[in-house]
């Protein structure tokens, strides 16, 4: 509605597989503007626990009510906030896990790109693993989770509730898109590694995969287009 311009910003995290545990080396924080007749106004911080724990990664709106969900990178969790007004209320109302075991994390892990389904039912987040370690003298992804995590809503308080944990379709999802209806979700993995599957080592491509969106809001794999080693930086960002 033009009312407010909003910086997100991550901080710096704690480098390693614990971050999510530890506080971070610089905090993060939402930087709010006002926002009238093309000029910022005044500017307040939104930042729980001074950011210390607060590393905000990508932020999206409910299309009806006043919900402002936050990925949180570092700390791999999604948070929702209210909004009043030209303002966001300083502390989240919820906050919810998007790794499916966060308290087995055996690899260097972060939350990425989060969007709210056109039809405001759903919020989908992006967990991304992609530092690879040494396996039988290869450089192989061990134990990443690269999926979505799919949460309901509930528009009335703004309460998210986890339906589904489905893997990305590739390595570093750096974005995603919906179809304007709503209908297909296209996912952006721009890295290609090796990856431990069981007993077996498999490579993995950056792609572009392509699920069907459920009625119910769950996700189903639909196909993956490959691409040329080397291509993930001009994958950065695609919109329909």
């Amino acid at each position: 509605d033009n009312q407010m311009a909003i910086l997100v910003t991550r901080g710096n995290p704690f480098p390693g597989k614990d971050a999510h545990k530890a506080r971070q080396i610089d905090p993060g924080a939402l930087k709010v503007f006002e926002y009238k007749a093309g000029m910022l106004g005044e500017e307040a911080s939104v930042a729980p626990g001074g950011g210390w724990h607060f590393g905000a990664r990508h932020i999206d709106f409910h299309p009806r009510a006043p919900w402002v969900f936050v990925s949180l990178e570092t700390q791999n969790r999604l948070c929702v906030f209210r909004r009043e007004g030209n303002r966001i209320l300083p502390e989240p109302l919820f906050q919810r896990d998007t790794l499916a075991h966060p308290d087995n994390v055996p690899t260097t892990q972060i939350a990425s790109t989060l969007r709210v389904h056109p039809n405001g039912r759903f919020v989908y987040c992006v967990n991304r693993g992609h530092i690879p370690v040494e396996y039988q003298g290869k450089k192989v992804l061990v134990g990443a989770d690269n999926t979505f995590a799919v949460f309901s809503i509930n528009e009335a308080t703004g309460e998210p509730t986890l339906i589904q944990h489905i893997d990305s379709g590739g390595i570093f999802t750096r974005t995603f898109a919906f179809d304007p209806g709503g209908r297909m979700l296209v996912s952006c993995n721009a890295d290609s590694h090796l990856v431990k599957d069981g007993d077996e080592l498999r490579w993995v491509p950056a792609n572009l995969a392509v699920f069907e969106v459920r009625s119910d809001g769950t996700l189903e794999f639909a196909r993956k287009y490959e691409m040329e080693p080397g291509h993930w930086l001009s994958m950065g960002m695609f919109s329909y």
